[in-house]
């Protein structure tokens, strides 16, 4: 059973009865009324109950589950150097090594006036440090499933007194392969604990299974089911071959963009694109996959600073990314699933901030542009870009579906016309082009989608 929450919010932090430590930390970051997840959430968990929360990207979920968690934690906080007085109570748990090292950071810096210690462990670092820092006691752990067993089978971590699960971005938790390990951790906690599941985006099927990790949960929606922000205009453009290329160039160098996150679907793509934008004079650089954590860390480290122009990236980045003030992201290739698209966009338009999200599609990729209107139940403007033929060069470009040497278009071209949102001519290619397509494009086919029974059998 699942209840609708009808509790009154509370206007300020001060409101919500947080504990004084807390409040200092959350004045100190120059916040001082919760946002409706935050509102409506915070009196729900600091009370004990299970909770799922919906709520849009970049509206403050993290602090939504970790002021309340941090809270209920200082009934047990101790100045003991002990690491027996410092057992894990609250563990957190992640789809991302990005997203646990941004919610550890947001984590730290509430608990930073308050006698309770955190650590987070994902994979791709040296274990020895996390192992250290495990011994040496903490109340809050953040973690990736896959770390944690590791720390779990070299015996560095006793779950046996954790009173709290927390799965972020629930829906990738339970469903990108995470379930095997989800429920071999789960079996270690202790049967009486209270769960806490909070993501953008959540499908019926999400939400069904979701409650098997629940007790009792209150149902928190604070806008309608897997919509995007209010503060992100969307607008598509259709384009194909060298022209997606070429598009990013035009729109980082006419418009003055810094900071764009350029998303790819697949990690050799994401390479190439960032290695012919750093060639056409963009500062880029690329995180995914089969990069190691420290070139990631490096990647995101230099894009905060603003040394970078555009972060080309895979989905990796879809989540937990945090970085104030990005103008823009690029959905250079239109994502397989729709719901990535919500997060993806997530990434600019935070905190009440204005963003852009634009989206580039080919023919064959309309049709994925169509599943997003349909989850987001919004129909994204089309627009076209004005870009005039150019000298064909040798390198190719990244993407589904494109081939080498096809449409070598100027990335210095006129600015981008819009096309009233009601009026739209789609994008027919002329027919010397739509042959050229036939005879060089290859299109692999949209992968399947997995039912739960299918993820339920799978490995990591």
């Amino acid at each position: 059973m699942t209840e609708k929450t009808t509790t009154d919010t509370p206007a300020t932090f001060a409101d919500c009865g947080l504990h004084p430590g807390i409040l200092q930390a959350v004045s100190d970051t120059g916040y001082t009324s919760p946002t409706p997840i935050q509102a409506q959430a915070i009196p729900q968990v600091m009370d004990g109950r299970d909770v799922m929360g919906a709520a849009q990207t970049g509206t403050g979920k993290t602090a939504a589950f970790t002021l309340p968690i941090l809270h209920r934690l200082m009934q047990f906080a101790n100045t003991s150097a002990s690491p027996a007085r410092h057992p894990v109570r609250a563990l957190i748990l992640t789809p991302t090594r990005e997203l646990a090292d941004q919610v550890a950071a947001n984590v730290a810096a509430y608990s930073k006036h308050v006698p309770l210690r955190s650590t987070v462990v994902f994979g791709g670092v040296d274990i020895g440090p996390q192992r250290d820092a495990l011994r040496r006691g903490c109340e809050v752990l953040i973690a990736t499933p896959g770390r944690l067993l590791d720390h779990v089978e070299q015996r560095n971590v006793n779950l046996s007194q954790v009173g709290i699960l927390v799965l972020d971005e629930a829906d990738r938790m339970l469903d990108m392969g995470f379930l095997p390990d989800l429920d071999r951790i789960v079996r270690l906690l202790p049967a009486k604990r209270q769960g806490l599941l909070f993501s953008a985006t959540f499908s019926n099927e999400i939400r069904k299974l979701g409650r098997n990790y629940l007790n009792n949960p209150v149902e928190i929606e604070v806008a309608a089911r897997n919509a995007t922000a209010d503060t992100v205009s969307q607008i598509a453009y259709p384009l194909q071959g060298t022209q997606k290329r070429a598009a990013v160039v035009h729109l980082v160098k006419s418009r003055g963009f810094n900071q764009v996150i350029v998303f790819s679907n697949t990690k050799i793509g994401t390479s190439r694109l960032a290695r012919e934008l750093v060639r056409d004079g963009v500062k880029a650089e690329s995180i995914h996959g089969d990069k190691s954590q420290l070139d990631r860390m490096k990647a995101l480290d230099a894009f905060k600073a603003g040394a970078l122009e555009v972060l080309v990236a895979t989905d990796v980045a879809a989540r937990g990314l945090d970085v104030a003030g990005v103008p823009c992201v690029i959905n250079y290739d239109l994502p397989y699933n729709a719901e990535d698209y919500v997060h993806r966009i997530g990434r600019t338009g935070r905190a009440g901030n204005k963003g852009e999200a634009i989206a580039f599609f080919a023919p064959d990729e309309e049709r994925y542009l169509l599943d997003i209107e349909k989850l987001i139940k919004t129909r994204i403007p089309r627009g076209e870009l004005d870009l005039p033929a150019a000298p064909r060069r040798a390198s190719s470009s990244s993407g589904r579906g494109e081939g080498r040497n096809r449409g070598g278009y100027s990335a210095y071209s006129a600015p981008a016309k819009p096309v009233d949102e009601f009026f739209y001519k789609p994008y027919v290619p002329s027919p010397s082009s739509a042959r050229s397509e036939t005879k060089q494009a290859v299109k692999p086919a949209a992968p399947a989608k997995r039912s739960v029974g299918v993820l339920l059998g799978g490995g990591r």
